[in-house]
């Protein structure tokens, strides 16, 4: 159990029997009436997100997630194997657990994935990633109808904005988070 004090963002919480992760969160204190906090809440399941309000000083179960660190070895049919780097041992994680990871993962690479229960429930990336350009298309100097940005497709398939400078080949920095270019590599 753990009060309203304790929110972090990313702690995970039992409420009405399912488990829903902190995005973020605010401590209010208004001028009138007592203190609360305003949540952020998205189920780890289904990925719904919700606001939620607390009083402050309210008790909240907590859920066990154990974190271990993990290396994402390769795509075996709609499988994703990750394999524990401390045990050695292999897991097998289906699609919707990955989920939009897969569009910033390459064979080797360290990721967290989160289990409750021995039960996988998410994975974390790290902040950002380096990925190659496998296509885009030459950037014309004069053309500033699109901002200045053009698309790339990145090695793993996904889509983003890059400037138009940018080249077949090249590396670029990723954040995982938003998958908005970051600068090259």
């Amino acid at each position: 159990m753990a009060t309203t004090n304790d929110f972090k963002n990313g702690m995970i919480l039992v409420i009405d029997r399912q488990l829903w992760s902190v995005v973020e969160f605010q401590h209010v204190k208004p001028g009138k009436g007592p203190a609360f906090v305003r949540s952020k809440l998205k189920n780890v399941l289904s990925g719904k997100t919700v606001d939620k309000t607390f009083n402050a000083g309210v008790k909240v179960e907590t859920a066990t997630v154990d974190r271990r660190d993990m290396q994402y070895s390769y795509l075996d049919g709609d499988m994703y194997v990750f394999m524990d780097t401390t045990t050695w041992e292999q897991t097998n994680l289906t699609a919707e657990i990955v989920g939009e990871a897969k569009d910033f993962m390459l064979e080797g690479q360290d990721v967290v994935v989160a289990f409750h229960d021995g039960e996988a429930l998410f994975i974390e990336l790290p902040a950002s990633v380096v990925l190659e350009i496998s296509f885009t298309e030459p950037g014309l100097q004069g053309d500033r109808s699109s901002g200045g940005t053009k698309p790339a497709t990145l090695e793993t398939g996904r889509e983003i904005q890059v400037p138009l400078f940018l080249e077949q080949g090249e590396k670029v920095k990723v954040d995982t988070r938003s998958g908005d270019y970051l600068g090259r590599a």
